[in-house]
């Protein structure tokens, strides 16, 4: 991996984050400069908010014993807080907070009167679910012409859990992969992604994030986001995938389960579908594309998917792309998605 580009403080803990092999003729920088992010990792019917929106201006939900949940804030923090310890030294960008399914209410004392006559002091806001994702810009690699960042983050949803019993164990996904400047996709692998976190407190966040940090392997990663762009598809083999994808749809779930789960609909398969003729960084220029594009093309379609379900389809975009490398090299799984085999 020649482009690997990694600041001082990074090279002297190239061992311990994994980077092995693929770090060895790793340039050495001092100053590594981010461009101007215009896209974001997740689309759909989200808007951007701030950390200090999050603190000032939302409550915190509570179970109904009265005791409160992890907050949004307490997981960003967490999370930021377990980053900054595993990778020491680093440079962290501020988080991208992401927020959907506003929930408005009102303070107990104000539960008479009607909505036309609430004060904002009698007024409460949260957000059923929250995304964020920050870059570590020290951390860098160069493939294809797309700048990668080492990116962090994680998921939030309230409606993944009973907020109408007592207290208990509360569900986080947290993921760390690389992610293209180019166009803010995010790669995610199943090493990179903890999507079933239980935990009781904001001390076992911070745990799960280390845990899974110290677990993953980058330069992993990186080999296959490089083998991918050695893998050609023609147009005919992309409009074969596609429209198996289509018909993957239509299965029953019995014939569904003989086949490699696939968490992309039709909205996703129709965007891939614009990308390939019309993006202007991953579209086909002639007969062919590469994995490299394909998998682009993907990731990008599911930035239009709801937060709870976002990462998930994001690592189907990875486990796809995937399986039909294999499958142009012989293996059956994913032969069914190029036509050569029968359901």
């Amino acid at each position: 991996m020649r482009d690997l580009v990694i600041m001082p403080a990074m090279a002297q803990r190239r061992e311990s984050l994994n980077m092995g092999e693929f770090a060895e003729e790793a340039i050495i920088v001092e100053e590594v400069t981010a461009p101007k992010k215009v896209n974001h990792f997740i689309e759909a019917n989200t808007q951007e908010v701030t950390l200090q929106h999050l603190q000032q201006d939302c409550i915190i939900p509570s179970f109904a014993s009265m005791e409160e949940t992890i907050s949004h804030q307490s997981l960003i923090g967490a999370v930021v807080d377990a980053a900054k310890d595993y990778f020491h030294g680093e440079q962290f960008d501020m988080p991208e907070i992401r927020i959907s399914h506003p929930i408005n209410g009102r303070i107990p004392s104000a539960l008479g009167k009607k909505a036309s006559e609430l004060t904002d002091e009698e007024k409460t806001l949260f957000y059923q679910r929250m995304c964020f994702c920050f870059e570590i810009p020290s951390i860098v690699h160069d493939e294809y012409g797309n700048r990668l960042a080492l990116s962090i983050g994680g998921v939030r949803a309230y409606n993944e859990i009973n907020l109408y019993s007592k207290k208990s164990v509360e569900r986080f996904k947290i993921f760390i992969g690389f992610r293209n400047r180019v166009c803010s996709n995010l790669m995610l692998t199943t090493d990179g992604l903890q999507d079933k976190i239980e935990v009781l407190s904001v001390q076992e966040l911070y745990a799960a994030a280390l845990n899974l940090f110290h677990a993953y392997n980058p330069s992993k990663d990186l080999h296959l986001l490089r083998t991918l762009g050695q893998m050609s598809i023609s147009t005919s083999e992309f409009c074969q995938i596609i429209g198996r994808m289509r018909l993957y749809q239509a299965l029953t779930p019995n014939q569904q389960k003989r086949l490699p789960r696939l968490l992309l609909g039709d909205s996703q398969i129709n965007a891939a579908c614009r990308a390939f003729v019309s993006d202007v960084n991953f579209k086909s220029t002639g007969d062919s594309i590469t994995g490299w594009q394909l998998l682009n093309l993907l990731n990008g379609s599911v930035k239009s998917s709801y937060i709870d379900n976002f990462l998930e389809r994001n690592l189907n975009c990875t486990e796809f792309v995937q399986g039909i490398q294999r499958a142009k090299l012989g293996d059956s799984e994913y032969a069914w998605f190029l036509g050569w085999v029968d359901c």
